[in-house]
Protein backbone atom coordinates (compact mmCIF):
# COMPACT_ATOMS: atom_id res chain seq x y z
CA UNK A 1 0.00 0.00 0.00
CA UNK A 2 1.72 3.09 -0.75
CA UNK A 3 2.95 5.45 2.09
CA UNK A 4 0.26 8.26 1.67
CA UNK A 5 -2.48 6.15 1.27
CA UNK A 6 -1.62 4.35 4.68
CA UNK A 7 -0.93 7.33 6.65
CA UNK A 8 -4.88 8.47 4.94
CA UNK A 9 -6.33 5.09 6.56
CA UNK A 10 -4.11 5.13 9.48
CA UNK A 11 -6.07 8.94 10.45
CA UNK A 12 -9.45 7.81 9.87
CA UNK A 13 -9.00 4.56 11.90
CA UNK A 14 -7.44 6.16 14.25
CA UNK A 15 -4.07 4.20 14.23
CA UNK A 16 -1.26 5.32 16.54
CA UNK A 17 1.59 6.99 14.11
CA UNK A 18 4.13 9.32 15.03
CA UNK A 19 3.98 12.44 13.87
CA UNK A 20 6.14 12.54 11.28
CA UNK A 21 9.14 15.40 11.27
CA UNK A 22 8.14 18.89 10.35
CA UNK A 23 10.38 21.04 8.43
CA UNK A 24 11.86 24.07 10.20
CA UNK A 25 12.34 27.49 8.84
CA UNK A 26 13.84 30.75 10.65
CA UNK A 27 11.54 32.82 13.12
CA UNK A 28 12.60 36.25 10.75
CA UNK A 29 10.33 38.88 12.26
CA UNK A 30 6.54 37.67 11.20
CA UNK A 31 4.24 41.23 9.83
CA UNK A 32 1.18 41.26 12.03
CA UNK A 33 -1.93 39.50 11.87
CA UNK A 34 -4.36 41.09 10.14
CA UNK A 35 -6.73 44.20 11.62
CA UNK A 36 -9.68 42.80 11.54
CA UNK A 37 -13.16 44.90 11.03
CA UNK A 38 -12.99 46.68 14.42
CA UNK A 39 -12.27 50.67 13.50
CA UNK A 40 -10.16 52.15 16.34
CA UNK A 41 -7.97 49.93 19.23
CA UNK A 42 -8.80 46.80 20.14
CA UNK A 43 -10.92 46.24 23.26
CA UNK A 44 -9.04 46.46 26.41
CA UNK A 45 -7.13 43.58 27.65
CA UNK A 46 -9.25 41.34 29.39
CA UNK A 47 -7.04 40.03 32.48
CA UNK A 48 -8.62 36.79 33.42
CA UNK A 49 -7.51 34.66 35.91
CA UNK A 50 -3.69 32.55 35.66
CA UNK A 51 -4.24 28.96 35.11
CA UNK A 52 -1.08 27.24 35.27
CA UNK A 53 -1.88 23.84 34.26
CA UNK A 54 -3.66 25.29 31.26
CA UNK A 55 -0.56 27.43 30.13
CA UNK A 56 1.55 26.44 26.73
CA UNK A 57 5.05 26.23 27.03
CA UNK A 58 7.28 29.41 26.41
CA UNK A 59 6.45 31.01 22.82
CA UNK A 60 4.14 28.13 21.92
CA UNK A 61 0.65 27.49 21.13
CA UNK A 62 -0.95 23.98 22.79
CA UNK A 63 -3.54 23.05 19.97
CA UNK A 64 -6.12 20.48 21.34
CA UNK A 65 -8.46 18.80 18.83
CA UNK A 66 -11.10 18.06 20.60
CA UNK A 67 -13.61 17.19 18.18
CA UNK A 68 -15.67 17.96 15.36
CA UNK A 69 -14.88 21.80 14.63
CA UNK A 70 -13.54 22.13 18.54
CA UNK A 71 -10.02 23.25 19.31
CA UNK A 72 -8.81 24.27 22.34
CA UNK A 73 -6.05 26.86 22.05
CA UNK A 74 -3.97 28.04 25.01
CA UNK A 75 -1.39 30.45 25.38
CA UNK A 76 2.28 30.41 27.43
CA UNK A 77 0.41 33.33 29.76
CA UNK A 78 -2.41 31.15 30.51
CA UNK A 79 -5.33 32.60 28.02
CA UNK A 80 -7.66 29.97 26.35
CA UNK A 81 -10.03 29.85 23.45
CA UNK A 82 -12.28 26.75 22.01
CA UNK A 83 -13.34 27.27 18.18
CA UNK A 84 -17.41 26.80 17.62
CA UNK A 85 -18.20 25.58 20.87
CA UNK A 86 -21.41 23.28 20.81
CA UNK A 87 -21.99 22.30 24.47
CA UNK A 88 -21.13 18.59 23.50
CA UNK A 89 -17.66 18.31 22.07
CA UNK A 90 -16.10 19.76 25.65
CA UNK A 91 -13.14 20.65 26.44
CA UNK A 92 -11.49 19.84 29.57
CA UNK A 93 -12.74 23.43 31.23
CA UNK A 94 -14.51 26.59 30.61
CA UNK A 95 -12.11 28.18 28.37
CA UNK A 96 -11.94 32.37 28.32
CA UNK A 97 -13.21 32.42 25.09
CA UNK A 98 -15.98 30.65 23.00
CA UNK A 99 -16.66 31.07 19.24
CA UNK A 100 -19.59 29.80 17.44
CA UNK A 101 -21.11 30.07 14.10
CA UNK A 102 -24.90 29.04 13.11
CA UNK A 103 -25.49 27.08 10.59
CA UNK A 104 -26.40 23.92 12.91
CA UNK A 105 -26.29 22.83 16.43
CA UNK A 106 -22.65 21.31 15.66
CA UNK A 107 -21.12 24.62 16.18
CA UNK A 108 -23.13 26.85 18.75
CA UNK A 109 -24.99 26.35 21.75
CA UNK A 110 -27.57 28.61 22.66
CA UNK A 111 -26.69 27.52 26.62
CA UNK A 112 -22.97 27.93 26.59
CA UNK A 113 -21.21 27.37 30.27
CA UNK A 114 -21.81 30.82 32.14
CA UNK A 115 -17.72 30.34 33.03
CA UNK A 116 -16.92 31.34 29.86
CA UNK A 117 -16.01 35.18 30.20
CA UNK A 118 -16.06 35.76 26.49
CA UNK A 119 -18.76 34.33 23.95
CA UNK A 120 -18.72 35.76 20.35
CA UNK A 121 -20.81 34.89 18.23
CA UNK A 122 -20.44 35.16 14.25
CA UNK A 123 -23.61 36.00 14.01
CA UNK A 124 -25.71 38.89 14.63
CA UNK A 125 -29.49 39.15 13.78
CA UNK A 126 -30.18 41.86 11.88
CA UNK A 127 -26.92 43.19 11.10
CA UNK A 128 -22.96 41.88 11.21
CA UNK A 129 -20.93 40.31 13.76
CA UNK A 130 -18.20 42.39 14.89
CA UNK A 131 -15.53 40.99 17.45
CA UNK A 132 -12.31 42.40 18.23
CA UNK A 133 -10.71 41.44 22.03
CA UNK A 134 -7.41 40.60 23.96
CA UNK A 135 -7.16 38.33 26.42
CA UNK A 136 -3.53 38.32 28.17
CA UNK A 137 -1.33 36.91 25.29
CA UNK A 138 -4.30 36.11 22.91
CA UNK A 139 -6.58 38.85 20.22
CA UNK A 140 -9.39 36.93 18.55
CA UNK A 141 -11.04 39.04 15.88
CA UNK A 142 -13.77 38.16 13.29
CA UNK A 143 -14.55 38.53 9.64
CA UNK A 144 -17.71 38.44 8.53
CA UNK A 145 -18.85 35.82 5.55
CA UNK A 146 -21.59 35.08 4.08
CA UNK A 147 -23.22 31.23 4.65
CA UNK A 148 -25.62 29.66 2.13
CA UNK A 149 -28.32 27.78 3.20
CA UNK A 150 -30.82 25.22 1.86
CA UNK A 151 -32.96 28.05 0.92
CA UNK A 152 -30.86 30.21 -0.60
CA UNK A 153 -28.10 32.50 0.47
CA UNK A 154 -27.92 33.91 4.03
CA UNK A 155 -25.82 37.33 4.57
CA UNK A 156 -23.13 37.67 7.17
CA UNK A 157 -24.17 34.57 8.87
CA UNK A 158 -20.89 32.69 9.64
CA UNK A 159 -17.50 34.75 10.53
CA UNK A 160 -13.80 33.60 10.55
CA UNK A 161 -12.28 33.39 13.83
CA UNK A 162 -8.46 34.25 13.67
CA UNK A 163 -6.33 34.05 16.65
CA UNK A 164 -3.23 35.86 17.12
CA UNK A 165 -0.71 34.94 19.63
CA UNK A 166 3.25 33.87 20.36
CA UNK A 167 3.74 35.56 16.50
CA UNK A 168 1.05 32.91 15.40
CA UNK A 169 -1.88 33.98 13.13
CA UNK A 170 -4.76 31.13 12.74
CA UNK A 171 -7.76 31.49 11.33
CA UNK A 172 -10.77 28.84 11.83
CA UNK A 173 -12.82 28.72 8.89
CA UNK A 174 -15.83 26.91 11.00
CA UNK A 175 -19.09 26.38 8.50
CA UNK A 176 -17.92 28.35 5.58
CA UNK A 177 -19.78 27.01 2.23
CA UNK A 178 -18.35 29.21 -0.31
CA UNK A 179 -14.90 30.25 -1.82
CA UNK A 180 -13.69 33.70 -0.44
CA UNK A 181 -12.91 36.90 -1.94
CA UNK A 182 -10.00 38.62 -2.20
CA UNK A 183 -11.44 41.18 -0.17
CA UNK A 184 -12.23 38.85 2.75
CA UNK A 185 -8.87 37.12 2.40
CA UNK A 186 -7.29 40.45 2.20
CA UNK A 187 -8.96 40.96 5.76
CA UNK A 188 -7.90 38.18 7.55
CA UNK A 189 -4.52 39.35 7.17
CA UNK A 190 -1.07 36.82 7.46
CA UNK A 191 -2.30 33.62 8.08
CA UNK A 192 0.25 31.07 9.28
CA UNK A 193 -2.14 27.96 10.32
CA UNK A 194 -5.75 27.38 8.58
CA UNK A 195 -8.43 24.92 10.10
CA UNK A 196 -10.35 23.73 7.18
CA UNK A 197 -13.13 21.81 6.82
CA UNK A 198 -13.28 18.47 4.65
CA UNK A 199 -16.44 17.18 4.60
CA UNK A 200 -17.22 18.42 1.05
CA UNK A 201 -20.55 18.23 0.39
CA UNK A 202 -22.33 19.46 4.52
CA UNK A 203 -19.89 22.99 4.23
CA UNK A 204 -17.00 24.06 1.56
CA UNK A 205 -16.88 21.61 -1.79
CA UNK A 206 -13.58 20.17 -2.31
CA UNK A 207 -12.47 22.45 -4.95
CA UNK A 208 -13.96 25.42 -3.26
CA UNK A 209 -10.99 24.29 0.11
CA UNK A 210 -8.48 23.84 -2.53
CA UNK A 211 -9.08 27.74 -3.80
CA UNK A 212 -8.94 28.79 -0.49
CA UNK A 213 -5.77 27.30 0.56
CA UNK A 214 -4.28 28.07 -2.18
CA UNK A 215 -5.58 32.04 -1.76
CA UNK A 216 -4.59 32.03 1.93
CA UNK A 217 -1.40 30.22 1.46
CA UNK A 218 -1.43 29.21 5.15
CA UNK A 219 2.37 26.72 6.20
CA UNK A 220 0.06 24.85 8.24
CA UNK A 221 -3.87 23.62 7.57
CA UNK A 222 -5.46 21.84 10.01
CA UNK A 223 -8.37 19.23 8.46
CA UNK A 224 -11.71 19.40 10.68
CA UNK A 225 -15.42 17.76 9.75
CA UNK A 226 -12.93 14.29 9.03
CA UNK A 227 -15.76 12.36 10.97
CA UNK A 228 -18.30 12.67 8.13
CA UNK A 229 -18.66 9.82 5.49
CA UNK A 230 -16.37 9.37 2.65
CA UNK A 231 -15.73 12.98 1.81
CA UNK A 232 -12.68 13.36 3.78
CA UNK A 233 -10.97 10.45 2.75
CA UNK A 234 -11.84 11.92 -0.98
CA UNK A 235 -9.95 15.12 0.10
CA UNK A 236 -7.14 13.56 1.36
CA UNK A 237 -6.41 11.37 -1.66
CA UNK A 238 -6.56 14.36 -3.93
CA UNK A 239 -4.53 16.49 -1.60
CA UNK A 240 -1.85 14.33 -0.93
CA UNK A 241 -0.93 14.94 -4.84
CA UNK A 242 -0.81 18.76 -3.96
CA UNK A 243 0.70 19.05 -0.69
CA UNK A 244 2.49 16.60 2.00
CA UNK A 245 0.17 14.74 4.76
CA UNK A 246 1.07 13.77 7.71
CA UNK A 247 -0.67 12.15 10.58
CA UNK A 248 -0.42 13.04 14.38
CA UNK A 249 -1.34 10.19 16.69
CA UNK A 250 -2.29 12.68 19.51
CA UNK A 251 -4.83 15.43 19.92
CA UNK A 252 -2.70 17.70 21.58
CA UNK A 253 -0.09 20.10 19.33
CA UNK A 254 2.50 22.29 21.10
CA UNK A 255 3.23 24.74 17.98
CA UNK A 256 5.64 27.54 17.97
CA UNK A 257 6.70 29.82 14.97
CA UNK A 258 10.24 28.36 14.33
CA UNK A 259 8.19 24.89 14.15
CA UNK A 260 5.99 25.65 10.90
CA UNK A 261 6.98 23.80 7.65
CA UNK A 262 8.66 26.11 5.03
CA UNK A 263 5.42 24.88 2.53
CA UNK A 264 1.60 24.41 3.15
CA UNK A 265 1.60 21.16 4.74
CA UNK A 266 -1.69 19.47 6.00
CA UNK A 267 -2.13 18.03 9.50
CA UNK A 268 -4.61 15.21 10.79
CA UNK A 269 -5.10 15.01 14.44
CA UNK A 270 -6.48 12.27 16.26
CA UNK A 271 -9.74 13.23 17.97
CA UNK A 272 -10.02 13.22 21.90
CA UNK A 273 -11.31 15.52 25.22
Amino acid sequence: MPLVRWLIAAALTFVAFGVMPVAAQDANAPVPCGLGMVEGPVNPIQRASFRTAAAAPAGQLRITFVGHATFLLETPEGASVATDWNGTNLPRYAPDIATMNNFHITHYSDFPDPAIKHVLRGWKPGGIARHDIKVKDLRVYSVPTNIQTYAGQQTNGNSIFVFDTVNLCLAHLSHLHHDLTREEASRLGRIDVLFVPIDGFVSMSHDEVMSVIDMIKPRLVIVMHWDLFGGPRAFLSRAQGIYPVKVHDSNVYTLGREMLPTDTEILLMKQGP
